[in-house]
């Protein structure tokens, strides 16, 4: 059976259908695979509980300076000093990992934390927002000496240029009398003057006070404790590492029917023989179309139920072996005509085949039939050299080869003078039931009822 291409959508949901009914174990055990590494990287990609506290910084504030106050709110005197308060004493490289800062609008500092409860989580954010404030006003109490001293020579300077300009304003108040004169009208006009200058001078001055408060830092409330953890939790990365894993089970098992070349139609199989199909013919196996549990990998594979194709049809059970036996005999009898001596070919890794190519060579012995079996390596097949009046019967079974693999061994057999005079094709059958051995037939009977 040829896999259609996948543009239909019926094709496409037959196939899924078909890889739910018979891989299902294989794809629940991808799922528990894709839960186990989901939790797995919950180990290293889970936040778990995590919460937030800002931090106000008072006065103007430049881009880079808001910057570097997030840097000092993750430095490690911070976090050391945070981690030696905290009750249950972690260290302040692990606190490096579980603590961000950033800057938020209005010169606010907001700090994330993470932990693994949310307790830890509400303590180790209000710690290190404490450490971070003590911190910062130490920063700012420790600057350069001669910065101090200039803004407070500044601000005595001010202060003195205020006091002269009120002097000033009050004698010339005494001296100015009620006339309106030219005279009187110049002071005035000083006077005004000076007020102006005063008032600058003030402002100054507040400007100076309020740059004094550049380093006051206030902790904008406690943090809050988180109701749960934080996503991606671990019960999301396990459920889409189990769902992850098992669509990929799905769709690699469509793109591996896509790719299969196998050919499992005559016709195609004809064509790339170069030769006819005689027969197609039953074979019962004790597994049926199952795969041979060899080994550790075969049990695992046969437990996982992927010892069976899934893109074939179901198995069909046997009939008894005496019609079976008909079809056996029907391949004797064409080859009849053909040459004196028979050479079947199977494959050595096709049990199906080998398993055709024994009865019919036990049924050709019965029947006085020259055959001759012979197994080939796939990848490289090499046929014996032809003997006079010699043909060659390929056997295989049906999705076992790809076009190529059947035109190198066709090429095998010209290069060795064989000619293919057809082939069998084999398919795997269910027993159905205990039989009784086929009572033998006079080899002239046998071959008078299968013409």
């Amino acid at each position: 059976m040829e896999i259609p291409p996948l543009t239909d959508d019926t094709v496409r949901l037959a196939l899924i259908g078909q890889v739910l009914r018979r891989r299902w174990r294989l794809l629940i055990a991808l799922a528990v695979l894709g839960a186990a590494v989901g939790a797995g990287a919950s180990v290293l990609f889970s936040p778990g509980y995590q919460t937030s506290s800002s931090v106000l910084l008072q006065g103007p504030r430049q881009a880079d300076e808001l910057l570097t106050q997030a840097e000092v709110a993750t430095s490690s005197v911070v976090l050391d000093r945070a981690a030696a308060v905290l009750p249950w004493h972690p260290s302040g490289a692990d606190l490096k990992k579980q603590v961000t800062a950033s800057v938020a609008n209005g010169n606010v500092v907001t700090i994330t934390v993470s932990a693994d409860t949310a307790e830890h989580a509400q303590q180790l954010a209000d710690q290190v927002a404490q450490q971070f404030v003590k911190y910062s006003g130490q920063l700012a109490s420790n600057s350069a000496d001669a910065s101090v001293q200039l803004a407070q020579e500044q601000r005595e300077s001010l202060r003195q240029q205020v006091q002269l300009t009120t002097q000033k304003i009050s004698d010339l108040a005494k001296s100015v009398g009620g006339d309106l004169t030219v005279e009187s009208v110049q002071v005035r006009t000083q006077l005004e003057g000076l007020r102006t200058s005063l008032e600058q001078a003030i402002n100054d001055l507040n400007q100076a006070d309020l740059a004094t408060g550049i380093g006051n830092t206030v902790v904008l409330g406690p943090s809050e404790r988180p109701t749960g953890p934080a996503a991606p939790t671990m019960l999301q990365l396990v459920a889409g590492g189990a769902v992850l894993f098992f669509l990929a089970g799905v769709f690699g098992h469509l793109f591996a029917a896509r790719s299969d070349r196998r050919l499992r139609g005559e016709p195609e199989i004809a064509s790339a023989l170069g030769s006819p199909i005689l027969a197609g013919v039953d074979v019962t196996t004790p597994q049926g179309d199952r795969l041979p549990a060899t080994g550790f990998y075969g049990k695992v594979r046969r437990l996982l139920g992927g010892d069976r194709p899934w893109v074939l049809p179901p198995i069909e059970t046997s009939a008894d072996e005496v019609n079976r036996g008909i079809r056996y005999r029907r391949v004797l009898a064409r080859l009849a005509t053909g040459p004196a001596d028979v050479l079947v070919l199977v494959a050595e890794d096709d049990e199906t085949g080998k398993l055709a190519a024994g009865q019919l060579a036990q049924l050709a012995d019965r029947l006085s039939v020259p055959l001759r079996t012979f197994e080939f390596v796939a990848g490289r097949p090499t046929v014996p050299d032809a003997g006079p009046g010699s043909g060659v019967l390929v056997v295989l079974s049906a999705g076992s080869r790809t076009a190529w693999e059947l035109v190198r061994l066709a090429e095998a057999c010209a290069d060795a003078g064989q000619e293919v005079v057809g082939a069998v094709l084999t398919h795997p059958v269910r027993p159905s039931g205990p039989e009784a051995e086929p009572v033998a037939e006079a080899p002239e009977k046998a071959l008078a009822g299968s013409a």
